[in-house]
């Protein structure tokens, strides 16, 4: 398993069902009773020496929705930081800042944005990706500012993250990620267009 994520971080060996199990049993005999306590929890777990640990670590943060908010975007920062592999950062771009960007747009928006041009690639990726599932509650601005602002990066994470987030979105409105590959085929990667437009007729 290590050779495949291409880490040197330990693993136990669990499989994601016997995590589920573990994180519902969490869940439930250690409920955090305030925001203190559910970052707390989340950083004893993601401070563990192994990988199985800082899945859980994230499993549990997105137990609890009252905590998913505004405010938690620190932690979730600090973890895609720490995290900087996509098995992390994915999980916690996606579910985690990702639900607080649905629901608390007005708030966030701006602290997603300014990740968009952060010296830190893993920032960058989760800027990217982080709407990822929205459908109709797309920030389009967001995103296709997003991905224009970075389609000149070589690193490969980030070029796979602009195919990745534009074909997600094109399942939901395939005229306008059209219109965007086409008027920036020249400025796109190869991987960035050949993703984005994997299921679209140009």
């Amino acid at each position: 398993m290590a050779a495949y994520m291409k880490t040197d971080t330990p693993f136990y060996g669990v499989q994601k069902a016997g995590r589920l199990s573990v994180n519902r049993d969490s869940v439930r005999r250690f409920p955090p009773e305030s925001r203190a306590d559910y970052r707390s929890a989340v950083l004893a777990l993601w401070r563990q020496p192994h990988r199985e640990e800082r899945y859980l670590a994230i499993d549990y943060a997105c137990s609890f929705p009252r905590y998913i908010t505004v405010s938690s975007i620190p932690l979730y920062r600090r973890m895609i930081i720490d995290g900087a592999w996509w098995d992390f950062v994915d999980s916690i771009a996606i579910h985690l800042v990702g639900r607080v960007l649905l629901n608390q747009r007005p708030l966030t928006t701006s602290k997603v944005e300014a990740w968009i041009d952060d010296p830190n690639l893993w920032l960058r990726r989760s800027s990217i990706i982080g709407q990822i599932g929205h459908k109709e509650s797309t920030d389009t601005d967001l995103l296709f500012g997003a991905c224009f602002r970075r389609m000149h990066e070589k690193e490969f994470f980030i070029r796979k993250a602009i195919g990745w987030a534009l074909r997600d979105y094109a399942k939901t409105n395939p005229s306008a990620v059209r219109r965007f590959a086409l008027a920036h085929r020249s400025e796109l990667s190869p991987l960035s267009f050949r993703e984005a437009t994997k299921h679209l007729d140009v």
